[in-house]
């Protein structure tokens, strides 16, 4: 008998996608192969909690190695609680970007870009966020989602992550007041030097207000997924957190730089 599907949700930008058996099946497009040969790639060097990459099924689905776990937000966020925790991920990232680094992308790839262009010094998640990171008791932490790589910086990616992994929230049920105590953590776990430290810092508020841009422009014109998004309320948000980092900014350079 063949294995039933299960519908997956957790996502604000996926639909259509199921897990079968051990496997997960997800609307393909042009950017499919190229993150099929990322993920191939991270395989080959070791960075293997990610899903592997199986092909196209006869539905014209990408097919994903399920990666097992639960995935932090929305019902697990205590797992980030602890310094521990917190610097293993930083940890992991690190590892994600120094193996990717060594990633040659196929002549003809094609990449969803959704940010602004702020260079390229690798191929990065984009989405580096407790919805698309995996924990599990045994093998340890995983990221999924890989439609959004493409393409960008080290510190790009790293500013993403620090906004949702922290986090630095204006919203009261996310907001803590060891937010640059836990950023410190983050980073020092990532091994940034100082001039990259104060770099990062600079990032921050221009990372959040990339997401605030691309969903105010999609609204304007009307494009999914970012004007439901915005009509939800998201806008709102990237908006409060984007003003809570740039008042901060002081604050944070002085949790990364000072000893």
């Amino acid at each position: 008998m063949a294995d039933s599907e299960e519908p997956l949700s957790g996502g604000n930008t996926s639909t259509g996608v199921t897990r079968v058996g051990n496997t997960v099946r997800k609307p393909s497009g042009p950017h499919t192969p190229a993150v099929h040969a990322l993920l191939r790639h991270l395989h080959a060097v070791g960075f293997d909690r990610v899903p592997r990459a199986l092909g196209i099924d006869d539905d014209g689905r990408e097919v994903l190695s399920f990666v097992s776990g639960v995935t932090v937000h929305p019902d697990h966020n205590e797992l980030l609680d602890s310094p521990h925790a917190l610097t293993e991920v930083g940890r992991m990232i690190r590892r994600f970007h120094d193996a990717s680094a060594e990633f040659v992308p196929p002549d003809d790839a094609q990449w969803q870009v959704w940010t602004p262009d702020v260079g390229a010094d690798l191929v990065v998640h984009h989405d580096l966020a407790a919805w698309n990171l995996v924990a599990d008791s045994q093998a340890g932490w995983g990221l999924i989602d890989w439609d959004t790589a493409a393409p960008g910086t080290r510190l790009w990616d790293l500013a993403y992550a620090a906004h949702s992994l922290v986090p630095l929230s204006a919203s009261p049920e996310w907001s803590r007041s060891d937010a640059a105590e836990r950023l410190r953590v983050l980073i020092d776990a990532y091994d940034l030097d100082e001039s990259d430290r104060r770099s990062l810092v600079a990032l921050l508020p221009e990372r959040t207000r990339a997401m605030y841009r691309l969903l105010a422009e999609g609204a304007a014109t009307q494009t999914a997924p970012w004007a439901t998004l915005w009509a939800d309320g998201h806008g709102e948000v990237w908006g409060r957190n984007t003003a809570y980092i740039e008042a901060r900014t002081a604050e944070w350079l002085a949790a990364l730089i000072d000893s």
